[in-house]
This record gives structure tokens, C-alpha cells and sequence, in this order.
């Protein structure tokens, strides 16, 4: 066990002072968004992650400010907000870019490329996980999962999939983003900045022409086992190496590999 020295100077610091308000005119609009939010609800502290969301649209991420703004409007503690935005990782806790560049780092997708493309970009843009650039825009991480398995190694871009990455695509991706050209997601919606992202999902309506009629289902990949399954595609029987065994015999419609 280690003791302090008795001559040894320790600091207990300040404590923290409570978070400034929002100013009047701010406070006034999310004040009038927050009350639609909470009127979804039969329970008000149901709202909250939509509220985090809300106060997430105004700064880009969620501030001592917008927690105490949250608790006040659903009369929480302040302790129980942090609590939720702290579990979360889709809420940022400092200021980050206008583009969220998550890189999936799981199991297919670094076995794909992903690590690949993680540490390419880490060294292109010169930043590392949860950093952003000089400029701003982008905000580099690494995400456990997107959901997109079909598609590794997968990128997202504001929670848009950009499907079937390479470290040089990819790069080009961030240095279009930083530049201000117009970036199209592999499939969904037409991207958008983080702060207009987070509005939407606070509950509220994609008024971007054409943007909700953007959105789409699954691709090609994502669908192959279903149509397998109904007998929309022939089935393909490969045999072992070691030859074919007698109760291997293929299905209707099946394909033998190699005709």
C-alpha cells in the first residue's frame, strides 16, 4: 500500500460550477421543441433520449448546458441524465465535427478491411479515435458494429452506410467531405450534417426535398438468403474435397459447383 507524504501537497481542486443557460432566444425554441417531444408521451422521462437528441442538434454535442436543460424540462437530476448520455455512445460528450466518420472495426468487417481503413484514415486525416480534424468537419471513430455485415468492410457517415470500403475510397470520402463537395451514401437518405441528423432523430420530419423517399430497404446482399430460401435462386452444392457423400445428394433446382 502507498501512503502520501505528510509534506506532500494535494489538491482537491474547485468544485465544478453549475452550467451556464442557454441564452433567452435560445432556450425559448428548444423550450417549444422540447414540449412537442414530451407531448409523444404518457410518461415525460420517457422523452429524454429524444430530448438529448434535441439539445445534441444545437451544439453538436451534448453540454452541461443541454443535460441541465434536460433534467430541468422532465424533472430528473441532473445525475440521471448524465447517466443515460454517458451509456450512449450515439451522444458526444465534446465538440466534434459536422461529419461523424465511423469506421466498423468488428469481427467481418476488420477481417474485410477495416482495420485497414481505420488506421489509413487515422494517418490521412491526423487524427485518432474520437478526435477531429483542424477544420471541423470530420470526427474520426471506430464502431463495434453497423449493422451491415452484407456490405464489409462498411463506413458510416452520419449514420449513412457507405458500403464496400477500401482505405483509398474511403480517403477520398473524408477529403470530399472536408472539401464541401456532395457526398452520396451508398444507399438511404442524402447525407446530412451531424446537427441536422441529430434533429431528425429528435423526432422530427426530414423537410429536405426528396429525402424521405431516398430512404431504402435492404440491398442485393442482404436479400440473397431470402430469395435462396423461397427457390428465387438455384442452390449451388459444393462438395468436400475429400468427395461426395451418398446423403449429399443436391435439392431441386440445386447447381452442382463447376457446371
Amino acid at each position: 500500500m502507498t501512503t502520501t507524504p505528510p509534506n506532500a501537497e494535494v489538491s482537491l481542486g474547485m468544485p465544478q460550477l453549475p452550467a451556464p443557460d442557454y441564452p433567452a432566444d435560445v432556450r425559448a425554441r428548444l423550450e417549444a421543441d422540447a414540449k412537442e417531444i414530451i407531448g409523444r408521451y404518457p410518461g415525460s422521462r420517457s422523452a429524454l433520449l429524444p430530448l438529448l437528441h434535441l439539445v445534441q442538434a444545437e451544439e453538436g454535442f451534448v453540454s452541461r448546458t443541454g443535460m441541465a436543460f434536460c433534467a430541468e424540462l422532465l424533472e430528473l437530476t441532473t445525475a440521471e441524465v448524465t447517466a443515460v448520455a454517458t451509456f450512449y455512445s450515439m451522444y458526444r460528450r465534446k465538440p466534434s465535427g459536422d461529419y461523424q466518420v465511423g469506421v466498423c472495426t468488428n469481427t467481418l468487417c476488420a477481417v474485410m478491411g477495416g482495420d485497414a481503413i481505420f488506421d489509413a484514415l487515422k494517418e490521412h486525416l491526423g487524427v485518432g479515435n474520437n478526435e477531429t480534424t483542424e477544420d471541423g468537419k470530420v470526427t474520426l471513430e471506430h464502431i463495434e458494429c453497423n449493422a451491415a455485415c452484407d456490405f464489409a468492410p462498411v463506413v458510416m457517415v452520419n449514420w449513412e452506410f457507405f458500403d464496400n470500403q477500401t482505405p483509398d475510397s474511403a480517403k477520398r470520402l473524408v477529403d470530399d467531405l472536408r472539401d464541401g463537395h456532395t457526398v452520396q451514401p451508398t444507399r438511404g437518405a442524402p447525407l446530412c450534417t451531424y446537427k441536422e441528423t441529430a434533429r431528425i432523430l429528435a423526432g422530427f420530419p426530414d423537410e429536405r426535398p426528396g429525402a424521405v423517399e431516398a430512404t431504402g430497404g435492404a440491398g442485393p446482399a442482404s436479400l440473397a438468403g431470402l430469395r435462396l430460401a423461397k427457390g428465387e435462386t438455384p442452390q449451388r452444392v459444393v462438395r468436400p474435397r475429400d468427395g461426395a457423400h451418398p446423403q449429399d445428394e443436391p435439392g431441386p433446382g440445386a447447381v452442382e459447383e463447376g457446371e
